[in-house]
């Protein structure tokens, strides 16, 4: 069976468009078959958008399991001073992102990669929505290698669901970079942020 975690381009195709406003700004995304939450943006990744639309991010930013690219495509939008990389196993997705960021208008690349294997930088961010039903071993490889492939001071930023690990992802994060800030929680959701 095909999962929105594996690369599973031999599933048929039906791609469609969906809207998303955010921060006043009007989004459009190409989904199809085979991504994580193909109908709509999901409440856990505008939960995450909305915590950093606040902030000044610049320098280079990893959006880590991108799905069809909202992440990487609202970042740049939002952040003139970015310079994203777009990263997912499924080479569906990827191509999804690649086609929302010309949709969208923004730079940045994207490229298939199973989590870090074909990632060579250091960044001054890594987000991620991690791939729950992928299993721990996925996710902690993410929090795990999160930590080489960050500057210094650089920061991880994970969205996760309280019923679905948050307290365990806490912990391991914690091991990993000594530190673990729960910054946000709503509905059910966790928005933690490490710091390198």
């Amino acid at each position: 069976m095909s999962h929105y975690f594996t690369d599973n381009n031999n599933l048929k195709s039906n791609r469609k468009d969906i809207s998303f406003r955010f921060s006043g700004i009007d989004f459009t995304f190409t989904t199809d078959i085979g991504v994580f939450s193909k109908t709509e943006v999901d409440f856990g990744t505008w939960v995450l958008l909305d915590t950093l639309k606040d902030m000044d991010l610049n320098g280079k930013v990893l959006d880590l399991g991108c799905g069809y690219g909202v992440v990487g495509v609202v970042i740049n939008k939002l952040f003139n001073n970015t310079d994203v990389l777009s990263v997912d196993v499924n080479s569906r997705a990827v191509e999804l992102a690649r086609v929302n960021y010309l949709n969208n208008h923004v730079k940045g690349n994207c490229m298939v990669s199973n989590i870090y294997e074909n990632v060579n930088d250091t960044f001054s961010y890594i987000i991620t929505n991690p791939p729950i039903r992928a299993g721990k071993a996925v996710i902690y490889e993410m929090f795990e290698k999160a930590y080489d492939h960050l500057d210094k001071d650089g920061e991880l930023w994970v969205v996760i669901r309280k019923q679905q690990g948050a307290n365990s992802a806490v912990k391991k994060i914690t091991e990993v970079f000594a530190n673990c800030d729960i910054v946000r929680k709503e509905k059910g959701y966790y928005i933690l942020k490490a710091i390198k």
